[in-house]
């Protein structure tokens, strides 16, 4: 199975781009342990679309100059057989006073901030 938990193997986490050549950073252990309660809570594989971006692949797919993938706290994750609305819906009731949650039509993004942060994509 995985090298980090259960499920997930270090490699899901790692930056996605093709030709950055970008030095890997080490998997944020809460993040792993967030989405391992969530794969055991559905029962079902998740797919990590993005999770670590260095700064060259985070600005080729758009995404914000301090985001949370920057610092490798976070990912957009798709879970077999769930909306992404119920599982974003999922982790603002699981964790109402902490981490990022983003409701998008394709993906649910999490990150694990100190503090809560909600918003639709």
């Amino acid at each position: 199975m995985g090298n980090l938990s259960k499920n997930f193997n270090r490699e899901e986490f790692a930056c996605k781009g093709d030709t950055c050549n970008c030095t890997p950073i080490a998997v944020d252990a809460e993040l792993v342990n967030v989405l391992q309660k969530l794969r055991e809570h559905c029962g079902q594989p998740i797919t990590i679309n993005s999770a670590y971006r260095c700064e060259v692949h985070n600005e080729r797919v758009g995404g914000a100059t301090k985001s949370k993938h920057r610092l490798g706290i976070a990912a957009d994750v798709v879970v077999k057989g769930f909306n992404p609305r119920d599982i974003a819906a999922y982790f603002r009731n699981e964790y109402p006073g902490k981490y990022g949650v983003g409701d998008y039509e394709s993906f649910t993004h999490i990150d694990v901030r100190g503090n809560a942060a909600r918003w639709e994509g």
